[in-house]
């Protein structure tokens, strides 16, 4: 399992809904939480690692317990907004300041199932919405501002000439 990066294209499908939970879903998620860590992230989408369903992980304080696995969530309100410098595992080396809601309220399932309820604020909100975007095909890069995305646009021209190299030609 890997990090996909910028612009492989499943970055931009909107993940389908997981259907159910078993021992597979259990172990991609845990292999996800390892990657994470390694990579050094807060968060990380199953689209990231090609696996197109909506399932993500947020571990804001870096430690890896199931509670940090999220499936099927959806965000039902936000509040307040905040511009906040952001980062994206699918685009190493490249940050910019984002606007997102300061505090939201949220649902999804554990693994065990269960329906949970967040309420999260600060960098857990943020993680929170960049992760939902993946599972909807949106990047961070979206979100930029016109000046940030042109600052930033030769390395997503680089990202593009490397990933064009690496694909072999049908």
């Amino acid at each position: 399992m890997n990090i996909l990066l910028y612009p492989e294209p499943v970055l931009r499908q909107k993940a389908k809904p997981l259907k159910e939970i078993n021992t597979e879903v259990c172990k991609k998620a845990e292999e996800m939480i390892e990657l994470m860590h390694h990579a050094q992230g807060v968060g990380l989408a199953a689209p990231q690692v090609g696996w197109s369903v909506r399932l993500f992980i947020i571990d804001v304080d870096g430690t890896s317990h199931g509670e940090k696995i999220f499936i099927n969530p959806i965000i039902i309100e936000a509040f307040g907004e905040l511009n906040k410098e952001e980062g994206c595992l699918s685009f190493p080396g490249i940050t910019s300041k984002i606007i997102r809601a300061h505090r939201i309220k949220a649902q999804a399932y554990n693994l065990k199932g269960q329906k949970i309820e967040i309420n999260a604020e600060g960098l857990a909100a943020r993680a929170w919405q960049h992760e939902m975007d993946h599972l909807n095909g949106e990047l961070f890069i979206d979100k930029m501002g016109p000046s940030n995305r042109l600052a930033i646009s030769h390395r997503l021209k680089e990202f593009e000439r490397l990933y064009k190299a690496t694909k072999v030609p049908v």
